[in-house]
């Protein structure tokens, strides 16, 4: 007994030591330059935000006044009134534009996830004839642009069947080098005993990896949503879908940025809306990895 009190003392003592912070060695004045320096640098990065809002909300006055301005004088949101205006008189309504397009990014998304990390676990934890050499293969071919691969995608989705269809999107979105490499190298950090020892409690292979892995590389697969999504919604997918019902939002919304002077005012509008999406993903996917990354860190 007196043995785990002992053991309980020293690790209250340990952890009181970790909770103490040692006073930084800077002056008042050096606090609070850091301070001026870091609300410069948030205000420089979101300065290109707050001007595509703000130009969203200027009358057509103000978006030809030279030089510009950051902000609005006079708001209104009549840009983006004009631009649901002209959305409805198109004959594909706006909901199937955007159906569409968050069918295909969800679905993309989704897939992509479970197939990086399903291929990332099994080369990461186990070993086999031929791994590394089929790592260095997705290495290489994380080399490779879109504009490279474009031509030999679509003769092999042309033979498929797939063109003017969903899956030409989607299929290729599934196989990105990127997401298996990223996961790849995330689940080598995880330590082997872990999985050991919940084999030995009488996990199976899917338990492991849904209940066990998943959970602790939660930093990397919510990192390879924001890129997906990022990805998916703003393509816009018209190498490959001809049909006028089956577009993407993107694809619309760029048709009408691209009517002339007239629209000038509903091309800002179509601004923010295409970018309200994925920074709404990477905000609240920021806040879900630096929570897991300050409540977590298993070492072997």
């Amino acid at each position: 007994m007196s043995k785990k009190i002992k053991q309980e003392k020293i690790e209250k003592e340990y952890h009181q030591k970790l909770i103490k912070r040692r006073k930084p060695n800077r002056s008042i004045a050096g606090d609070i330059l850091l301070y001026i320096f870091l609300l410069f640098v948030a205000f420089v990065m979101a300065l290109p935000i707050i001007y595509a809002v703000s130009n969203a909300l200027k009358p057509l006055d103000e978006l030809f006044r030279f030089p510009p301005r950051l902000l609005a004088q006079n708001p209104t949101t009549d840009n983006f009134s004009d631009l649901f205006v002209t959305m409805g008189k198109s004959w594909v309504s706006f909901s199937r534009y955007l159906f569409n397009t968050v069918f295909i990014t969800f679905v993309g998304t989704a897939g992509h996830l479970i197939i990086s990390s399903m291929g990332a676990f099994v080369l990461a934890k186990y070993e086999f004839p031929g791994a590394s050499a089929f790592f260095k293969l997705v290495t290489v071919a994380m080399m490779f642009i879109g504009y490279v691969t474009a031509i030999p995608n679509y003769l092999i989705l042309n033979k498929l069947g797939w063109i003017d269809t969903y899956w030409a999107i989607i299929v290729p979105a599934l196989a990105s080098p990127m997401g298996l490499f990223l996961m790849k190298q995330f689940m080598e950090g995880l330590p082997t005993s872990l999985i050991e020892a919940a084999k030995i409690d009488g996990a199976n292979e899917w338990r492991v990896f849904s209940g066990i892995v998943m959970p602790n590389v939660k930093p990397a697969w919510m990192t390879l949503i924001i890129f997906s999504v990022q990805r998916l919604w703003n393509d816009k997918a018209a190498t490959f879908i001809y049909s006028e019902e089956k577009k993407t939002l993107v694809y619309a919304m760029q048709q009408i940025q691209g009517g002339g002077i007239a629209r000038t005012g509903q091309g800002a509008a179509v601004m923010v809306v295409l970018m309200v999406v994925p920074i709404a993903i990477f905000v609240f996917s920021e806040s879900q990895i630096l929570e897991t990354m300050a409540s977590s860190g298993l070492k072997d």
